[in-house]
C-alpha cells in the first residue's frame, strides 16, 4: 500500500469514529431527559408506573411500524429474530418498566447514580458479545469515569445509603439495557440502525399493549397536560428517535468507546432534573459535571488494542 493510500485509510478512519461518537452523543441528549421526565410523569399519581411504562413503547411501536412499512423494510430472518427479542425484552420492557417503578419513590439525581453505571456495563457487554478488545488504559479511564459519576450524582442524595428495593430495580434496568445495547449494535450492522430498534419495539409490541390496558384499568390515568407532554416525550424521543441515533453510533463503533459517551447522561440528566424539577444544583455539582466530561473525553480518545 503505498504512503497516500495508508493516509486515506486513516482518515477514513478518524472520519468513522468521529461520526459514531457524534451520533452516540446525539443519542445520549435524547436519553438524558428521560428520567426527570420519567419522574414527572409518575409524580401525584396521575399514572401508574405499570401504564407510562408500557404506553410508551407503544405509542413507539405504531411509530415503529409506519416507519417499516412506508420504507418496506425486509422482515429479519433467522438468528436475527434471538437478537431482537433480547433487545426487546432489555430496552422495550426491562428498563421503561423498571425506570417506572423506581422513579416513584425517587428524586431524578438519584437515579442518575445508577444509571452512570451503564457507560461500563455496555463496555463489558461489548467485551463479552462483541470483538472489541479495550488495551488496559481504556479500562482504567473508563473505570475511574465511573466512579466520578456515580461520587457526583450521590451528592444530589447525600450518598447511596444501603442498598434497597428502588436501587434493585434500577441495577436491573441498568443491567436490562447494557446487554440489549451491545446486542443491537451488533444487530445493526446487518438490519441497519434505526431498523433494528423499529423490529425490537414492533417485535415487543403485543406484551405491552396487554400490559398498557392493564395499567389503565387498575388505575384510570388522569394525568396532568405536563405529566401527558413528558409521556409523549418517553414515547417519541427517548423510545423511538434517540435510539436511531444511539444505535447508529454503536453500529459505527468503536463500541466500547462509543459507550463511554453515556458518562455524560447522569450530569445532564440532573442539570434537566435541576430545571424542570427544582433539585439542587451548587458548585460542585458544577465541577463534578466536568470532571465527568472530562473522563468522558479521556475514554473515547483511549486507541483500542
Amino acid at each position: 500500500m503505498s504512503h497516500n493510500s495508508s493516509a486515506t485509510l486513516q482518515k477514513a478512519q478518524a472520519l468513522s469514529s468521529g461520526t459514531g461518537l457524534g451520533w452516540g452523543l446525539l443519542g445520549v441528549v435524547g436519553f438524558s431527559f428521560t428520567i426527570p421526565f420519567t419522574r414527572i410523569a409518575v409524580a401525584d399519581g396521575g399514572m401508574s408506573p405499570l401504564f407510562i411504562g408500557s404506553a410508551r413503547a407503544v405509542v413507539a411501536a405504531v411509530l415503529a411500524a409506519a416507519a417499516l412499512a412506508l420504507t418496506r423494510q425486509p422482515l429479519p430472518r433467522g438468528r436475527q429474530w434471538i437478537g431482537l427479542a433480547i433487545i426487546a425484552a432489555g430496552v422495550v420492557v426491562g428498563f421503561p418498566l423498571l425506570t417506572s417503578f423506581a422513579m416513584q419513590t425517587v428524586p431524578a439525581g438519584h437515579g442518575a447514580v445508577v444509571i452512570a453505571l451503564l457507560p461500563a456495563a455496555t463496555a463489558v457487554m461489548a467485551v463479552l458479545r462483541g470483538r472489541d478488545r479495550p488495551r488496559t488504559a481504556f479500562w482504567i479511564t473508563a473505570g475511574i469515569g465511573a466512579v466520578l459519576a456515580v461520587v457526583f450524582a450521590a451528592r444530589q442524595n447525600g450518598g447511596l445509603g444501603s442498598l434497597h428495593l428502588t436501587d434493585l430495580l434500577l441495577f436491573c434496568g441498568v443491567g436490562a439495557a447494557a446487554i440489549s445495547y451491545a446486542e443491537g449494535a451488533l444487530l445493526s450492522r446487518v438490519l441497519g440502525s434505526w431498523q433494528t430498534m423499529c423490529w425490537a419495539l414492533v417485535l415487543g409490541a403485543p406484551l405491552m399493549v396487554v400490559l398498557t390496558g392493564i395499567g389503565a384499568a387498575q388505575q384510570p390515568p388522569t394525568g396532568t397536560p405536563a405529566q401527558w407532554l413528558a409521556l409523549t416525550y418517553l414515547s417519541v424521543v427517548s423510545m423511538f428517535l434517540a435510539f436511531f441515533a444511539w444505535y447508529r453510533g454503536l453500529a459505527i463503533g468503536p463500541m466500547a468507546q462509543v459507550s463511554q459517551v453515556q458518562l455524560v447522561q447522569p450530569v445532564l440528566s440532573i442539570c434537566w432534573a435541576a430545571l424542570l424539577l427544582r433539585e439542587s444544583l451548587t458548585w460542585p455539582t458544577v465541577l463534578g459535571g466536568l470532571a465527568v466530561v472530562a473522563c468522558a473525553g479521556l475514554a473515547v480518545r483511549t486507541r483500542l488494542g
